[in-house]
C-alpha cells in the first residue's frame, strides 16, 4: 500500500505566488514520490488532507 507522506518546502522552493503572500514555507503530500496535493498553506491543512486521503473511500 502507498503511503501518503507531507513533505516542507521553505524559501524560494515556495510558489511565488505564496511567497508575495508573506508565507516562507509551505507542504504538499507526496505518494510514491508524486505530489498528489498542491502547495498547502499550513501543516494542519497538510494533515487534515493527509487523513482524509487515508481514510477516504479509494482506500489502495
Amino acid at each position: 500500500m502507498a503511503q501518503v507522506q507531507i513533505m516542507s518546502v521553505v524559501g524560494s522552493a515556495v510558489p511565488a505566488s505564496l511567497r508575495e503572500l508573506g508565507l516562507l514555507a509551505c507542504w504538499y503530500l507526496v505518494r510514491d514520490g508524486e505530489p498528489v496535493s498542491g502547495p498547502l498553506t499550513s501543516l494542519p491543512a497538510a494533515k487534515a488532507l493527509s487523513q482524509q486521503l487515508i481514510n477516504g473511500p479509494f482506500k489502495a
